[in-house]
């Protein structure tokens, strides 16, 4: 199914039944990520915690909507991929991997009701010390990608660009000495599918370019911002892809036993979404996935790797475009790093000072920011149900940048001098 016949149109998040949707399951994927965030200590085993994420999903989801036929599930398997390895690790019962202390981990999930997806991702360092700030090159990378997505927050609407995002994802890069990573797409997400047409690309080079086009209203976008301590660069090895995707415009007759069970139950079960092979009986999975591999029934989606001894982190988040202005569904408290690198660009200073809400007053405080009347104005943003100050400061960024988690309150962008 193509992205026309799944969503008529893209005014349909202007229904308010819509609107619930989208932010019941992102309040689903936002408990669900602060409960495998919580038990992602040194030790854990991987692919436990992928379970978890994934039972808490389908548990909750479980609880609403319970009247009439209203499909729910998870709309993007638990994956926790560790410092060089950029995303998609999300193995199968039995795999012996853990966290260990230091490691930069990544968390990324998602869920859906009724077709309509949320999803997230969040990074943090694993830690017996969470009191003490985690410095240098893990640092960096950190509050290159929260700064990226915060820019790219506020970049999202209409009379933007989608080469506007990807431009100033490039500065904060280059400010804190890191890379964006390429190949990582931020998709339009419309009702069954978690990556439609239009995208903003998180590095564009001479190989990899996207169509340029300008944000609208009541469209919904997944932000996933990705950075590296490396090149940018990434390369598959020899990890099992676990994750794939039904290719719906494909069809085969399948000749083995356990090929044509797979199919049937990612037709059943999984016909448009991603899927783990955790989900359907792993001994037939392991065989009958090749098949329908060879002859392009499903997408992989393969576990990538950074250079070895490089870090990797990334935060995910869906927005959605309305008419007041770009609501972020779902956030969490970022970990506590402290970076001596400086955001030293005016421009980007003035842009996370601004908010993300279109009223007049916002307004004002834009124009003034752009001539300079009002750079030290502290503005204060809603994200997924919680104040987080994008720059806590009087004076733009401009010395050791901090990013703390707080026990009982959002996490503040800091600066020090």
């Amino acid at each position: 199914m193509s992205d026309e016949e799944l969503s008529d149109t893209e005014s349909e998040t202007s229904n308010q039944e819509v609107i619930l949707k989208y932010k019941a399951a992102s309040d689903i994927v936002t408990r669900a990520l602060a409960e495998v965030v919580k038990e992602c200590t040194p030790g854990k085993v991987i692919v436990d915690l992928c379970n978890l994420g994934e039972k808490f999903i389908s548990d909750q989801l479980n609880t609403i909507y319970t009247k009439g036929k209203v499909e729910k599930g998870v709309a993007f398997p638990t994956s926790i991929s560790v410092n060089n390895t950029v995303g998609h690790f999300s193995p199968l019962a039995g795999d012996p991997a853990k966290i260990e202390e230091g490691d930069v981990v990544k968390i990324d999930l998602g869920a859906h009701i009724d077709g309509y997806i949320s999803v997230a991702a969040h990074t943090l360092v694993a830690t017996s010390t969470p009191t003490v700030a985690v410095t240098g090159r893990k640092a960096d990378v950190i509050c290159a990608a929260h700064y990226a997505a915060e820019c790219a927050h506020r970049l999202i609407k209409p009379g933007k660009k989608n080469t506007d995002v990807t431009e100033v994802i490039s500065k904060v890069a280059d400010a804190f000495g890191c890379q964006a990573m390429e190949g990582v797409l931020s998709h339009q997400m419309k009702r069954f599918v978690i990556d439609g047409n239009k995208v903003i690309i998180n590095k564009a080079t001479l190989e990899q370019k996207v169509d340029e086009f300008e944000f609208e209203e009541h469209q919904v976008y997944a932000v996933d911002i990705v950075m590296s301590t490396g090149e940018g660069k990434s390369r598959e090895m020899e990890t099992r892809t676990t994750i794939y995707k039904r290719a719906v415009d494909q069809n085969y007759l399948l000749k083995m036993k356990a090929a044509r069970y797979v199919f049937n139950e990612i037709n059943s079960r999984f016909p448009t979404l991603p899927f783990t092979l955790r989900a359907l009986d792993e001994s037939r999975a392991r065989l009958g996935i090749t098949e329908c591999l060879a002859h392009d029934l499903v997408h992989p989606y393969p576990v990538l790797y950074e250079k070895a001894g490089e870090f990797v982190a990334q935060f995910k988040f869906t927005v959605m475009i309305t008419p007041s202005g770009t609501n972020r569904l779902n956030s969490h408290p970022l970990p506590y790093v402290t970076s001596d690198r400086k955001l030293e660009d005016p421009a980007i200073n003035a842009l996370l000072q601004t908010g993300t809400k279109r009223t007049k007053k916002n307004k004002k405080k834009q124009k003034a920011a752009a001539t300079g009347g009002a750079a030290t104005t502290t503005t204060t943003t809603t994200e997924g149900g919680n104040n987080t100050n994008a720059a806590n400061a009087t004076t733009p960024a401009t010395t050791a940048t901090t990013t703390q988690k707080k026990a009982e309150e959002p996490a503040k962008m800091d600066t020090k001098e």
